[in-house]
């Protein structure tokens, strides 16, 4: 572990590991399968990636969350580790280029999405990539029984095959005992297995449940009286525009943030809140995934979460400095009852199933049997409005076929800027000529871009703009003119929602669902709100207590600091006053009998 050390001083400036952390590097590097099952902030990239620089050869990190995947090479790169990254709207060329990268060059990490994994492009590389070490985040949504169940991660388990004697460290922050078991099934860990689980307590976070009679009137008078950084979790993009708006009347300095806004916008908006230019962010939770920032005093939950996972992720971003923090939640009984009635929502019947699928497949003119691997942009509300559905239902319906592995819909797709030259040299010669405005524009494309001549080239349209010292807009407009006169080929960046068929379009008397599964899910779903329901409404148990119980930490102790035990704390007689309590009680025993009412009446004199 001297080397382990070393390396954690060189590349993270940190002089030691956190808890567990040496203990789970160690069990790679003996070749062990791990999971690791570290709370929201518990440091769980370090676990693969210093093993990882002690290694030969390159490791694979599979990642669901393209903006954590950016953010994890980006934060790499900056340590002066060279990493990649593929993932969904990458164009061929693009993604052909970072293989070779990976496979050839002296590249450290690879992360990976996992629909990338059974590409041919993919597997044609894999055997000159060589990984070393395969790193699961987000092991969860391998397990149908989890809260974010994505078949896509199904997929691991074959490239296992194709990776004989390389080991799997799987990493998650929430996992109930059940969701741990199937992951470990389901990534095929072999019998030298381990499996690492940090506490649950945050000794340092407070937990509190109200139900007040204004939400509002109670999230500014929280936010009055926790100084420093915040974040507001709401249910929808409406809402968190909302909340700003009431925020910012009260002269709060807040800011939304939902996955609606434009990709720059998002990061604009982030970006503010990280460098403490604006004190609070509302946001859905399409926020915070990656993020770490220590200095959060406050996460407010103004609608109760589907489950104690996405809760107690969301909580968790609170205090990561150790300093006293707090995670606050707000709710109604009306809302309580909503969860249970968007249980059947959520997990549409068999028929109605068949009539979404059906619709879907004549909204996108997919005739039966072809229109396997075709992708299109899509509007769900389009989609509802045109077929007369109530959108949570189909929202909901493209979720269960996803699951069934028929789609793959992503609410965000990025898909950078592409741009490739149809017209010859020649011809564009002669175009500059008759077209000056526009020269500059071609030669920028042309000293930036090597082999934009021959195949479409990822065009990045910001930077571009600031080396010909345009504004964006007019960058923009110039491509486009150029687009439009057939000079070049230029698709725009878009942050447009995506849907991707996985197979072909079935015949409607052929449609076949596996209704076994979709029952085991609704079952587990409905424990899991019964779950988070039961937290809410418990006014007696330390809450830190319920959700590592709920993880399967046995061993967790009240926190001492959320409402409950605070609520509770008169109730708790010292040990000293009970002995002296008893003592008496037994020497009046001793003389005569008591009724039940003299002994409450003694322990209530004594207090």
């Amino acid at each position: 572990m001297e080397k382990a050390q070393l390396i954690l001083k060189k590349y993270w400036g940190h002089d030691h590991f956190r808890p567990m952390q040496e203990e789970i590097i160690q069990a790679v590097m003996d070749k062990k399968d791990v999971l690791a099952l570290l709370p929201t902030g518990g440091g769980k990239s370090v676990c693969f990636q210093v093993p990882a620089m002690m290694m030969e050869g390159i490791c694979l990190v599979i990642s669901p969350l393209i903006a954590l995947m950016k953010d994890q090479v980006e934060n790499l790169t900056r340590k002066g580790i060279p990493s990649l990254a593929i993932y969904s709207g990458m164009p061929f060329f693009e993604v052909k280029k970072t293989l070779q990268n990976a496979a050839f060059g002296n590249y450290k990490f690879l992360y990976v999405s996992p629909e990338r994994l059974e590409t041919e492009l993919f597997l044609e590389f894999l055997p000159a990539i060589k990984p070393c070490l395969l790193a699961v985040d987000e092991a969860h949504c391998i397990s149908q029984w989890g809260y974010d169940f994505r078949p896509s991660y199904l997929r691991i388990a074959g490239l296992r095959e194709q990776l004989p004697g390389v080991p799997v460290i799987a990493l998650t922050a929430s996992a109930t005992k059940a969701v741990q078991d199937d992951v470990c099934e389901k990534l095929l860990f072999n019998k030298a297995q381990a499996r690492f689980q940090q506490s649950f307590a945050r000794p340092n976070l407070s937990y509190s449940v109200f139900e007040p009679v204004s939400k509002q009137t109670k999230l500014l008078e929280i936010i009055s009286n926790v100084k420093g950084s915040s974040v507001v979790y709401c249910k929808s993009r409406r809402q968190t525009q909302q909340v700003t708006a009431l925020l910012q009347q009260h002269k709060v300095n807040a800011g939304y943030y939902h996955a609606g806004l434009g990709n720059e916008e998002r990061a604009g908006r982030q970006e503010q809140w990280i460098q403490n230019k604006v004190q609070t962010i509302v946001c859905t939770n399409a926020f915070g995934m990656g993020i770490d920032k220590p200095d959060v005093r406050l996460v407010v939950h103004y609608d109760i979460p589907e489950s104690l996972e996405n809760y107690y992720q969301e909580a968790g971003r609170a205090g990561r400095d150790g300093k006293r923090a707090y995670a606050v939640l707000l709710c109604d009984k009306k809302e309580t009852a909503e969860l249970y009635e968007l249980i059947s929502l959520r997990y549409p019947e068999p028929e109605e199933l068949k009539k979404i699928y059906i619709a879907l497949m004549n909204y996108l003119q997919v005739p039966a049997g072809i229109g396997e691997g075709q992708s299109f942009e899509f509007d769900i509300a389009l989609f509802a409005e045109v077929f007369k559905l109530n959108i949570l239902k189909a929202t909901y319906g493209l979720q269960a076929l996803s699951q069934e592995g028929l789609i793959a819909y992503t609410e965000i797709s990025f898909k950078p800027a592409t741009l490739v030259f149809t017209a010859s040299k020649n011809d564009l010669a002669a175009f500059e000529q008759q077209h000056p405005s526009l020269e500059p524009v071609i030669k920028g494309l042309l000293r930036n871009y090597e082999g934009i001549f021959d195949y479409p080239s990822v065009i990045y349209e910001s930077l571009l703009a600031k080396f010909l010292s345009l504004p964006l807009p007019v960058l923009k407009e110039q491509l486009q003119q150029l687009h439009q006169y057939q000079i070049v080929q230029y698709t725009p960046q878009t942050d447009k929602p995506r849907l991707n068929l996985l197979k072909n379009r079935m015949y409607s008397d052929d449609f076949k669902f596996n209704i076994h599964d979709l029952q085991q899910r609704k079952l587990k779903h409905t424990e899991r709100v019964m779950a988070i329901t039961g937290y809410v409404t418990d006014t007696t148990n330390c809450r830190s207590v319920l959700i590592g119980r709920y993880f399967n930490d046995q061993a967790i102790q009240p926190c001492g600091i959320c409402d409950n035990c605070i609520n509770n704390r008169d109730l708790v007689l010292p040990e000293p006053v009970f002995r002296q309590i008893s003592a008496a009680i037994l020497e009046t025993l001793a003389v005569r009998h008591l009724s039940l009412e003299e002994v409450e009446k003694m322990f209530i004199n004594h207090k």
